[in-house]
């Protein structure tokens, strides 16, 4: 089954809501105008209800039943405020909190820490900080996770993988990176993969030492000791971890090598050329990231992303929600 008809299915009935900052923008009123008609989700637009009306009006979006809420008039501002500061434990003044949560984002953000909403899906016009700095200073980490990761789906045809960290951490330690590969397994699962995890490297069980290969091989060992029962090898080079004649000749007796379907890449920059080689050499539709690793489900867009990218994130967001 497609992917996504496979989560609608996960999700359908749930009576799920997912909280769109950017409200005013047309990618995301036209998403969410489409996610309500099909019954998916209950979206909110956060913004401005002049212009949301505006914006919709001249793109034609019939956005009739979509609620729409304006931080300047939330009727729950003051007691929102008071939560904030109250969790935030001093770091800020009720007078820095107010004017953090007129921030659309910090807004929607509180939204879901509060359970108003399931989760929340930004970035058309963020940056990446925009959306994760509001997210790790609310929602926060979730249990047993240091830090979060993002991921991408990699899907062609009846061809499936996922790729981390493409998105957040520069250059994690080997306790990190092991932190990934399990972040990664367990939303492979969701995402209907049975996962067999890769840990990538330059260097295929020794063939080549280094630092880099060293803290590859030592997060391996790591994550292993984690989740035992989970698919796991490394450090594989990628055809090793791919190909099933490479991976028999480079590591033989792996359950992983020749077979991997997630592949954890060692930093962000080859994970990041990584994903765009697959994508656009490859053919493969990226999806992402998938911000992981937080208590509450938030997921940041690209600033290139079209309104099908928006209707995706959003289901993905509301299936990371179940």
């Amino acid at each position: 089954m497609d992917l996504f008809e496979s989560l609608k299915n996960k999700i359908n009935g749930k009576n799920l809501t997912i909280v769109f900052p950017e409200g005013e923008e047309p990618r995301i009123l036209g998403a969410a105008v489409r996610l309500l008609k099909e019954k998916i989700l209950s979206p909110i637009l956060i913004g401005d209800v002049a212009e949301i009306t505006k914006v919709a009006a001249d793109k034609s979006f019939d956005i009739s039943g979509i609620k729409i809420v304006d931080p300047k008039k939330y009727a729950e501002f003051d007691t929102m405020i008071e939560k904030f500061v109250e969790h935030r434990k001093g770091k800020n003044t009720k007078e820095q909190a107010e004017k953090m949560l007129l921030d659309n984002n910090y807004f929607g953000t509180m939204l879901v820490y509060l359970d108003k909403a399931d989760g929340m899906v930004s970035g058309a016009i963020h940056s990446t900080g925009d959306t994760v700095r509001p997210a790790l200073q609310i929602v926060k980490t979730a249990p047993g996770n240091s830090r979060i990761s993002g991921s991408f789906i990699m899907q062609k045809g009846d061809e499936r993988y996922m790729f981390a960290d493409c998105a957040i951490n520069i250059n994690p330690n080997a306790q990190e990176l092991a932190e990934i590969a399990i972040q990664t397994a367990e939303d492979a699962k969701l995402f209907d993969i049975d996962p067999k995890v890769a840990m990538l490297s330059f260097s295929t069980k020794g063939s080549a030492k280094s630092d880099d290969v060293t803290k590859v091989a030592e997060a391996t060992k790591i994550a292993n000791e984690l989740a035992p029962d989970l698919p796991l090898d490394g450090e594989l080079q990628f055809d090793a971890a791919f190909v099933p004649s490479v991976g028999a000749q480079k590591a033989p007796g792996s359950k992983v090598a020749g077979h991997a379907n997630v592949f954890v890449f060692p930093e962000l920059q080859s994970a990041n050329i990584g994903y765009k080689i697959a994508q656009r050499f490859g053919g493969f539709e990226a999806i992402g990231p998938i911000l992981q690793g937080l208590a509450k489900p938030i997921s940041d867009l690209s600033r290139g992303c079209n309104e099908e990218d928006v209707y995706k994130s959003a289901i993905l967001t509301a299936a990371l929600a179940l």
